[in-house]
């Protein structure tokens, strides 16, 4: 990956945390809800938004809908913050690394608990 790519990247994900907690839409509650890394493709015709959503599955999708439907808006504001000749398109995805790790740590404590029971 180009480090143009990266810092374009870079920037898309902290435009995109600031714009995202701004929205005024009352069903999204920011504080659980974080931008975890964007990959843009090469031609900057699209963007890859991983997002970290800290709630119940059910409530997810909802997230999900939201930012999608939101995403016209969001490519307005970020076009208005890059020199680039595209403005990417925004697909967001929910990235789940930190509730897998979590889940890692979970086994590993339950497994350490049961070594010293033994």
């Amino acid at each position: 990956m180009s480090n143009r790519i990266q810092k374009i990247n870079e920037t898309l994900k902290q435009e995109l945390s600031y714009l995202i907690r701004n929205l005024k839409d009352p069903r999204l509650n920011n504080d659980i809800l974080s931008v975890i890394r964007v990959e843009a493709t090469g031609d900057l015709r699209y963007a890859k938004v991983y997002i970290s959503i800290f709630q119940e599955d059910g409530n997810k999708k909802q997230v999900l809908e939201i930012l999608t439907k939101s995403s016209g808006y969001l490519r307005k504001q970020i076009g208005k913050k890059l020199t680039t000749h595209y403005t990417p398109e925004l697909l967001f995805e929910i990235d789940s690394s930190i509730e897998y790790g979590a889940h890692i740590g979970e086994l590993l404590k339950k497994l350490d608990k049961s070594e010293k029971e033994n």
